[in-house]
């Protein structure tokens, strides 16, 4: 009888046991990770930026919207968003990844939580009346919610090698350098980098709306 008891203790914990392990590995997400310079393949990191290991976080900027606005880290703060760079003229990836972040912009249309920045990389063509006919061209209409900007050369391309590590090194901004950067970045409410993707990739933009849901449990 104690035997039997016994036995069915063990049972017990091992059936219990294999419940939870199955219950912890289906519904138990780690948090997103938090990347800095150290984390990131060294091609997109500018040299100045290269092995610090902890705390970087997106700095200052100011540039200016389709609409004309200027635009700080103040309209992006205690926000999620996404940021990338393209070129209106561009016929190449910047279609295809405009065409793909348009998608996750009218999934969170409503929701005030998200928003979404893309950076022009050739602001002398760019204008503020060119972003705007861009950004409705893609059915962007809430302009408070994707930021179309333009800006001085050298300080979007700070941007994007000191800051997003979105790119290769392409020089400072000069006016021989050119920028060209399919990478879509994920950013928290500390301003810090969560995730990286291929904007032309249909599996990756599926894998940043998930990491989209997620942080934003992260902050419930």
């Amino acid at each position: 009888m104690k035997q039997n008891i016994i036995r069915f203790f063990l049972l017990f914990v091992l059936v219990g046991g294999g419940a939870s392990v199955v219950y912890f590995a289906l519904y138990f997400k780690p948090d997103l990770p938090i990347y800095n310079p150290s984390d990131i393949n060294i091609k997109l990191v500018d040299k100045t930026k290269r092995g610090i290991i902890r705390d970087h976080t997106v700095g200052e900027f100011s540039l200016t919207s389709q609409l004309g606005q200027n635009i700080t880290p103040k309209d992006l703060e205690n926000k999620i968003y996404v940021a990338n760079f393209i070129f209106t003229t561009c016929e190449g990836i910047c279609p295809a990844m405009t065409g793909n972040v348009t998608s996750i912009y009218k999934e969170y249309l409503n929701d005030d939580e998200i928003k979404f920045i893309s950076h022009s990389v050739t602001p002398e063509i760019d204008s503020v009346p060119v972003l705007k006919a861009f950004a409705e061209k893609y059915g962007v209409e809430k302009h408070n919610k994707w930021y179309f900007t333009t800006g001085p050369r050298k300080h979007i391309y700070e941007l994007a090698r000191m800051h997003y590590f979105a790119a290769q090194d392409t020089g400072d901004g000069g006016p021989n350098d050119f920028l060209h950067t399919e990478n879509l970045v994920l950013v928290d409410k500390e301003k810090r980098l969560r995730g990286f993707y291929d904007g032309t990739d249909y599996d990756q933009i599926d894998q940043l709306k998930e990491d989209i849901a997620q942080l934003k449990e992260e902050y419930e």
